[in-house]
């Protein structure tokens, strides 16, 4: 086993169980209520106002993998096409995903290296779970951590887009067509908790589609 796609699915935590200090921390340099209004919907994309709900891998060589995510009480694990699917507290699917991480030489994800890996190395420390290995080598070497948002911009020299438009451009079932990144709060607040570990491994499968054009026509 060799290469692995990863992919995480995070919410923030209430505004308002913040003490009163972190909260006029937050909003400080917001003009209006509106922006007030943005920050707190954007808790979710910082590993010390969010929580890991959901971590996909996929292995793209066999098309087989896992997605740990965060159920409720009726919840229960189950496969499908490949992948299974378990139920598992936040800590749970760290100390999982830092075990299964080891078994592979190389890296996969978009966006990779400025989410997901941060957030999961930060969460890992608040919760006092040691990292097995650096998700975050020196950027410009693709084999231990190819991040496909890097190589599609050559490192920031082009325009960046997100999973989805790339998905559309090279003819990737797109994981957008029945949710987005933007409504998973909403979705975990319904409690659908299986619906979001399913999209979590839609977006490892897209991704592993567009690391395949990557090796096959882009790397050099």
């Amino acid at each position: 086993m060799t290469k692995i796609v990863i992919d995480i699915e995070t919410i923030g935590i209430e505004f308002e169980s913040l003490d009163y200090e972190s909260k006029e921390y937050l909003l400080k340099y917001a003009k209006d209520e509106a922006e007030q209004e943005k920050i707190k919907q954007s808790l979710a994309l910082s590993p010390l106002t969010g929580e890991i709900i959901a971590i996909g891998m996929l292995n793209p060589e066999t098309q087989k993998g896992v997605v740990y995510y965060r159920g409720g009480e009726s919840d229960v694990d189950f496969t499908e096409n490949g992948i299974i699917f378990r139920v598992s507290s936040e800590e749970e699917m760290l100390i999982n995903f830092w075990k299964d991480i080891k078994k592979y030489k190389q890296i996969i994800s978009f966006n990779g290296r400025a989410f997901d890996a941060p957030f999961l190395h930060l969460r890992s420390a608040i919760l006092k779970i040691k990292p097995s290995r650096n998700l975050i080598p020196y950027r410009y070497d693709y084999q231990f951590h190819c991040d496909l948002l890097d190589q599609m911009t050559y490192y920031g020299a082009s325009r960046r887009f997100n999973l989805d438009f790339y998905a559309k451009r090279f003819g990737i079932a797109s994981p957008k067509k029945e949710a987005n990144g933007s409504l998973i709060d909403k979705m975990f607040k319904e409690k659908k908790f299986a619906d979001i570990a399913k999209y979590c491994a839609e977006d490892v499968r897209a991704t592993a589609k567009l690391y395949e054009y990557w090796e096959n026509y882009l790397k050099f």
